[in-house]
């Protein structure tokens, strides 16, 4: 009986045993599970959050170029909406896709300023895109207690500040005032001015007239070529401009106005190549250069309707120009919208230098920094002159650079690019 017992104790040990590790195994696989979860759950969730944050780059930087190019935050929201969801049609978007329709929230806001975004505020100049509540199931993760993963992102897009190298400027340049405390190097801005006359420029010194010598300038064709926007060359705060001698009324006219969708001489056929501003009405009849002196004023002075013109004058101007863009009153439809029209082609970076110590032919003007130049209508050739009408303005003027290491201020050019959102709370 005492040896039965014995017997049953020692049977029974082993089955306890087996049941503790059973618990041990149970909870290791639990661990395991929960591990894989973090691992793969949290891997699928980084990889929607980088996709749903590309996509929300895409829409700032879209809606922020829409809103530079006509001022109407209507038609940027939509912009920056359709590029959302274009892309988000892309292979690899399919969850967000799937949630578009759904519990994925998506908001377009504008504001005049950077820190603090302030939405509503206006004039509107950024855009801030934000994605949220994108719901990812889990598949390891409900072992923890955890159902689906969450993510969001958000993106801010707007004008950069004046940057310090900018490239495809003008190949043309203006003398400034050297002195820092010069606003606008001297220049006042919204003022129509003559940005080359075509007379022999003394303030750059003899035999030039506001031209810049670039890279492979081979001529005259070169110059044409250059003026209607042909001009891939950069310049930096330290650099020096070099200047071109001579005048080449023909190239000079021929190249700025294919901006206007006059093709005439070699520029004939290059449509598709410099295609016209979206807006390019200007002043009825054309301002000119010459007019009989009144009011104190010379005959050099410029004149509307054959009378100088002042503040009271009232003709085309830019102004005028920004109204046409916001109404959508387009002379040429947008190259997006399956026209033939770009945005910004009458509006050009300008190099100034310091022309404090003139050059004779052929010389270097140390670079004084860029101001933008809106053309108020085409140029004219009377001759052997020729004259760009235009103004110098505040908005700025969107060209290929970079703003560092230290940007400027001012009304000078920029691009658009994507800022941090400080006060981001989607993700």
């Amino acid at each position: 009986m005492r040896r039965n017992i014995r017997q049953r104790k020692m049977e029974s040990a082993p089955r306890k045993q087996n049941g503790i590790v059973l618990v041990l195994f149970t909870i290791s696989m639990v661990v395991m599970l929960g591990m894989a979860g973090v691992a793969l759950d949290g891997a699928h969730g980084m990889l929607n959050k980088t996709r749903l944050q590309n996509l929300a780059d895409a829409a700032a930087l879209s809606g922020a170029k829409t809103l530079d190019n006509t001022n109407d935050i209507v038609q940027a929201e939509i912009d920056a909406r359709a590029m959302f969801a274009t892309n988000a049609g892309d292979l690899g978007n399919a969850e967000i896709q799937g949630a578009l329709g759904g519990g994925l929230a998506v908001t377009v806001q504008f504001s005049s300023t950077l820190h603090p975004f302030v939405p509503g505020t206006s004039p509107e100049q950024y855009v801030r895109v934000t994605a949220q509540n994108l719901r990812l199931p889990g598949w390891f993760i409900p072992v923890l207690g955890f159902n689906e993963k969450v993510v969001g992102a958000t993106a801010v897009a707007g004008p950069s500040p004046t940057i310090n190298t900018a490239c495809n400027i003008a190949p043309m340049m203006v003398c400034g005032d050297p002195n820092p405390a010069a606003d606008n190097f001297g220049y006042e801005l919204g003022v129509t001015d003559v940005l080359k006359a075509s007379t022999n420029s003394f303030d750059v010194g003899p035999g030039n007239f506001q031209l810049v010598r670039f890279p492979g300038n081979a001529g005259a064709a070169d110059i044409r070529e250059a003026m209607a926007g042909g001009w891939d060359g950069c310049a930096s705060l330290d650099d020096v401009i070099p200047t071109e001698p001579g005048n080449t009324v023909g190239p000079v006219v021929q190249g700025f106005n294919t901006r206007f969708g006059i093709y005439a001489g070699p520029m004939n056929g290059t449509q598709s190549q410099y295609p016209p501003d979206v807006v390019t009405n200007e002043p009825n009849p054309l301002l000119t250069y010459e007019c009989p002196a009144s009011g104190g004023m010379g005959s050099d002075a410029i004149c509307f309707q054959g009378q100088p013109i002042d503040d009271t004058t009232v003709f085309y101007d830019f102004d005028s120009y920004l109204a046409d863009l916001s109404s959508g009153n387009f002379t040429h439809t947008p190259i997006d919208d399956g026209g033939t029209g770009a945005f910004n082609r009458r509006t050009m970076a300008v190099p100034v230098g310091d022309c404090t110590n003139t050059t004779n032919g052929q010389g270097d003007v140390p670079l004084l920094g860029f101001l933008c130049y809106h053309m108020t209508q085409r140029a004219v050739q009377q001759g052997q002159q020729s004259q760009v009408y235009g103004q110098f303005i505040q908005d700025g003027c969107p060209v290929n650079g970079r703003p560092g290491p230290t940007p400027g201020t001012g009304p000078g050019p920029y691009i658009i690019q994507l800022y941090k959102d400080e006060d981001a709370t989607a993700s």
